[in-house]
């Protein structure tokens, strides 16, 4: 039987670290609404994204499905690649909107899209063109009068307003439902920091950015309100920030001890406060589910290197795109009044992918076989319930270029040496005698700092097994 049909809104920022919000130890950065979220619902101390990078990341929270099982095998998309997603692919939209939900994406897709293009102008690029090189010389080529395929309403969601990918990425433009918001028709001017040469629209202006998706998802949410009170709502409301360039708008420059990119985690802030101060406007906070989390783990540094003595990833080890858990633990913090205890926190292991399992466990269905492979319910745990056994025994977590580790219990084997991502070595060759990978006991260890490979085999080979199984059956997680 349905626990409840609460509205659903998840807010997923773009590379916030554990460390960056306040209810997780940040003293440089204040972080308000999150903490008030905090305090009012449940925060998880061991939520990880699927991947240390975004576009992996966000796939397995849209689908329930680990991105390595696609294409998508290592690194992530660019503005102009091809959509990630299969056109019959189950998604946490199709699912809901199935359930009678209104169901709306703002924010960064970075899942890839179907561009159209202009006259004989397709033949000049090979049929893949997820590679940096073939994304940036494509933009002359896009024909943005047209509609593009493969986006987020042609994926379950009854509206969209947001970017194609990073706001590092081509092209600098809004998108509304399947077409660009005007003509990104010139070239990027300025570039901010780290930004790839493309075209923009005029008057596009980088820091009005994530201001602008905070105000779209609040007017949608009040538009669906008025027209069909009754009828539950799912937003997936994915900032931009605080991924570079990091320009933060008028008011919030200065406003953390971090730097610009400790500006632009306030902002984010600021967008969860404005979307939760419209849900109490619009009377229904008592009926929502809001959880507010981030895609990947943090660069804790900006253009220059400094932290400004901030922790951004916490204590991990590691950062964003890295295999260890700096990489890809993440601040979660979920709010569901009159069901999840106020002031809690939950210590079990939890993934992002679990968001669709979860979220048809609330409405008491069932999804289809082939649905969320990799996703489960975790509403035991939101329900404030303390199960005898970990709803999520095993984990698979994966980094920028590929490399595995799996989770179970204490223990996390990684299956290489190195990071796997941004951090040096990013790959070592085993020594003679030596171990070819990596086993740390999390709960003596959580640093990750003595590798125990040689001496628990017998660890090593299970976990190992459990990934060859999980990759060959196609899921990981026990049929529903």
């Amino acid at each position: 039987m349905p626990v409840d049909r609460p509205n659903i809104v998840w807010i997923m920022a773009d590379d916030i670290g554990y460390g960056d919000v306040g209810c997780y130890g940040a003293t440089k950065i204040q972080t308000p609404n999150m903490d008030r979220l905090a305090s009012q619902g449940m925060r998880f101390t061991d939520a990880h994204a699927s991947s240390a990078v975004c576009t992996p990341s966000r796939y397995g929270v849209v689908t329930g499905r680990y991105s390595w099982r696609t294409r998508l095998d290592w690194g992530v998309l660019w503005g102009h690649s091809r959509p990630l997603i299969e056109p019959d692919r189950a998604t946490v939209g199709t699912v809901l909107r199935k359930q009678g939900y209104a169901t709306a994406a703002v924010g960064k897709w970075h899942l890839g899209l179907g561009w159209a293009f202009k006259p004989g102008a397709r033949e000049l690029f090979p049929e893949d063109l997820d590679t940096y090189k073939w994304s940036r010389e494509t933009g002359e080529h896009i024909d943005y009068t047209k509609p593009f395929t493969g986006g987020p309403t042609a994926l379950g969601f009854d509206y969209f307003f947001g970017i194609a990918a990073s706001l590092d990425m081509p092209p600098y433009c809004f998108l509304e439902n399947d077409r660009t918001v005007g003509l990104p028709d010139r070239e990027k001017d300025p570039y901010n920091a780290q930004q790839h040469t493309g075209f923009m629209t005029e008057g596009w202006r980088d820091e009005d950015v994530d201001l602008t998706l905070a105000r779209k998802a609040c007017e949608w949410m009040a538009r669906q309100c008025a027209a069909d009170p009754g009828r539950p709502f799912f937003l997936y409301l994915t900032p931009s920030a605080p991924h570079r360039p990091c320009k933060p708008p008028e008011g919030f420059r200065g406003i953390s001890q971090a730097g610009p990119r400790g500006d632009m985690v306030a902002v984010v802030d600021h967008m969860v406060g404005q979307v939760d101060d419209t849900l109490h406007e619009l009377g229904v906070a008592d009926d929502t589910l809001i959880v507010a989390t981030s895609d990947n783990g943090a660069r804790p540094y900006d253009v220059d290197g400094n932290t400004y003595g901030h922790k951004a990833c916490g204590d991990w080890r590691g950062v964003k795109a890295d295999i260890w858990d700096g990489g890809h633990r993440e601040p979660f913090i979920v709010r569901w009044p009159g069901r999840t205890p106020a002031g809690s926190t939950c210590e079990q292991t939890v993934s992002l992918t679990d968001l669709m399992a979860t979220a048809v466990d609330i409405l008491g269905v069932t999804l289809p076989p082939e649905a969320g492979p990799d996703s489960l319910s975790i509403l035991p745990y939101l329900l404030g319930e303390r199960p005898d056994r970990p709803l999520r025994e095993t984990t698979i977590h994966h980094s920028m270029d590929g490399m595995f580790a799996v989770r179970r219990g204490p223990w996390k084997c990684v299956l290489g040496l190195g990071s796997g991502g941004f951090s040096p070595p990013q790959r070592a060759e085993p020594e003679p005698g030596g171990p070819a990978g990596q086993l740390y006991h999390m709960d003596n260890d959580p640093q990750e700092t003595t590798n125990l490979w040689l001496q628990r085999p017998d660890i090593v080979e299970e976990l190992c097994a459990f990934l060859e199984r999980a990759q060959a059956e196609g899921r990981s997680v026990p049929r529903p």
